[in-house]
């Protein structure tokens, strides 16, 4: 794991120093390490400039440094992740009569790269982001994992004179660190995103002009930055059932790729929730390992929030070396400045992960496992029990006037959820009539089942002139990507598609990154991978989700040798007590934001509907929960502090 950097542009000072810039704002994903090259310049005195932030887990040798320079091909590399395939990569190379000084994964993927081309991204199985040059034909490839584990953020110059016309980084924070982007300008999706999500969709980002690069998708630029190929490497399936894929098989493909995950020449640990997903990987490392794992928890003061006692209760029975970190709100409060100045993007979600990351980075391990995507995977989340019954009601009462539904629903949601203060139950109750009036397109009633606010109040929110930014909060490109993978699929499995998609992909990843690598720690979830993915996607839905939310095939693979009662209880999410947290000691930091109208003004909300909004939280209005005031203030406090505004 590791923070990559580069330019296309002038081999000049300007841009040595940019790219320095860039470097030295991703310390944190590589303190091992660090390094910056230039191409020969052409002509014009263009050429191509990388740089990389090391955190050493494969190859701790000065054979694994990195920019790698092939010494057959002559290519060079930086690349940030790992590639767990690369063992057979590297045996069907030297098959082929190479040789490798190096004993780690990029080495072997710099030689795939310079001697078969773009086409060898697609035999690679893992987590990465990576830009490789070519010196002949001076072109620059840049490329990203098919699920999107690894983020690659990509500039392109607003000015034919600017000296440059390609930089591209890890983090959105490194490129703006780096001076190209002059005065950055805040993306009006973005707001409107954040509104609806909580987070900013992609392709965009909160910068406008700054795109993150799609996963499984590659693009190589020639040596002036314009792009000669553009194209998916990868892409989700047409769904295509296989009565002959089993629970053996499954298995036997589960554990071998946990296998590859626990590849590691450093400590690794595996986070430990008390969760089914997580107890997986914890169960299924100390299967395969040598010696006990280590897991960790994060557990509260605030009893109706603690999972520590079961997860005390699930390691003791896997065998494992158990460390439970308590979070009290002492702590959080004191080191939360720190925790949100991580944030790449605005985001209500990832500080758990960033507490629990620096304490097992303290603990003195540098590699981590999460069972960050079964739920995706095997329908956990109430989007699969919920939404089906709503599109299958729409679709039942089509003969229903429109109106006459969405009234009921009216009815029904005042019912159910009564407005009895000056900002209305953002609930899922409330959604009611919303959900009606998008019948049966499954896309936008999950994206409504999501979304944080209410259209109405959305509107309220948002500055006029953004009020019709997006459709159902979602770029046009991402709606467009979506529709298209689960047009034929059917319902189950569309939804499965869109969580990857959405919550796994564009919040969960993205945030687990940032978080993870603040404290130098590589975090890796091997539930999410192509080739798993795509044989779980051959099962028939009944065997794959049924019972709806249970997990059942998981539990029976994963969970062998556990006693089935530690897991007969409600779900319940890794989640901090911030309810309670923002009333006490972070309310008064929120109180002079949220009520400030030149900190609310600047970034597209309206202020009167933000102080709305926080007063109706702290009067406890009904429906009004913590989510929605927190995502308002690390939005608002995101733009501050990196000085990105309208």
């Amino acid at each position: 794991m590791c923070g990559i950097a580069g330019i296309i542009g002038r081999v000049d000072d300007d841009n040595r120093a940019a790219l320095q810039r860039m470097n030295d704002a991703m310390l944190h994903r590589g303190p091992d390490a660090g390094g910056i090259w230039a191409s020969a310049a052409d002509e014009r005195g263009w050429g191509a400039l990388l740089a990389h932030r090391r955190l050493a887990i494969l190859d701790l040798s000065p054979a694994g440094v990195q920019p790698m320079i092939d010494p057959v091909t002559g290519h060079v590399i930086v690349f940030n992740g790992e590639i767990y395939n690369f063992a057979d990569l590297r045996q069907r190379l030297v098959n082929d009569g190479q040789q490798f000084s190096s004993t780690g994964d990029t080495a072997v993927m710099l030689r795939a790269l310079g001697l078969h081309g773009p086409k060898a991204v697609a035999w690679l199985r893992g987590m990465f982001a990576f830009a490789c040059w070519d010196p002949k034909e001076r072109r620059l490839l840049l490329a990203r994992d098919p699920l999107g584990i690894k983020p690659l953020y990509v500039a392109r110059a607003s000015k034919p004179d600017a000296g440059w016309s390609v930089a591209f980084a890890s983090e959105l924070r490194a490129l703006l660190a780096s001076g190209l982007l002059g005065r950055p300008q805040l993306d009006p999706q973005a707001v409107a995103s954040g509104v609806w999500n909580g987070f900013v969709v992609g392709p965009g980002t909160a910068v406008k002009g700054v795109e993150l690069l799609s996963p499984g998708h590659l693009t190589a630029f020639d040596g002036v930055g314009n792009a000669i190929r553009d194209e998916d490497f990868w892409s989700i399936p047409e769904r295509a059932p296989d009565p002959t894929m089993d629970e053996d098989q499954l298995a036997a493909i589960l554990e071998e790729g946990l296998r590859l995950h626990l590849a590691s020449d450093v400590p690794l640990a595996v986070f430990l929730s008390g969760g089914v997903d997580s107890s997986v990987m914890a169960n299924l490392a100390q299967r395969a390992a040598k010696s006990r794992i280590h897991t960790f928890t994060l557990a509260f003061e605030e009893q109706e929030l603690n999972e520590g006692p079961i997860a005390r209760q699930i390691a003791a029975a896997i065998g494992t070396e158990h460390h439970e970190v308590v979070l009290t709100e002492q702590h959080f409060v004191d080191n939360l400045e720190a925790a949100l100045d991580s944030l790449d993007q605005p985001t209500f979600d990832g500080l758990n992960s960033y507490y629990m990351s620096h304490a097992i980075r303290g603990a003195g391990f540098t590699v981590a496992l999460s069972g960050t995507g079964g739920d995706e995977l095997f329908g956990g989340y109430t989007s699969f029990r919920d939404l089906p019954v709503l599109q299958q009601w729409s679709k039942r009462t089509a003969w229903v006037p429109a109106g006459l539904k969405v009234a009921a629903a009216k009815l029904a949601a005042q019912m159910l959820s009564p407005s009895r203060g000056t900002v209305a139950p953002q609930t899922r109750w409330a959604k009611l009539p919303e959900m009606v009036r998008r019948g049966d397109d499954l896309l936008a009633l999950y994206q409504m089942a999501y979304a944080l606010f209410l259209p109405g109040f959305q509107r309220e929110l948002l500055a006029p002139d953004l009020v019709d930014t997006l459709s159902d909060g979602l770029p046009a490109a991402m709606r467009a990507k979506i529709t298209a993978e689960t047009r034929a699929r059917a319902p189950l499995s569309a939804i499965s598609v869109m969580e990857q998609r959405l919550f796994l992909g564009e919040r969960l990843l993205r945030d687990n990154d940032v978080a993870s690598m603040a404290a130098s720690l590589e975090q890796r979830v091997p539930l999410v991978d192509q080739v798993l993915f795509e044989s779980v996607d051959r099962l028939p839905d009944a065997t794959r989700y049924q019972p709806l939310r249970s997990k059942a095939m998981l539990r029976r693979i994963g969970l062998r040798g556990l006693d089935p009662s530690l897991f007969d209880r409600p779900k319940s999410g890794f989640v901090l007590p911030l309810d309670r947290w923002i009333r006490r000691g972070l309310q008064d930091a929120m109180d002079r934001t949220l009520r400030d109208p030149q900190a609310v003004a600047p970034v597209g909300l309206d202020p009167t509907a933000v102080e709305r909004l926080w007063r109706a939280f702290l009067d406890g209005a009904p429906g009004i929960y913590w989510s929605r005031v927190w995502s308002i203030y690390v939005f608002v406090r995101w733009c501050h502090r990196h000085r990105v505004f309208r």
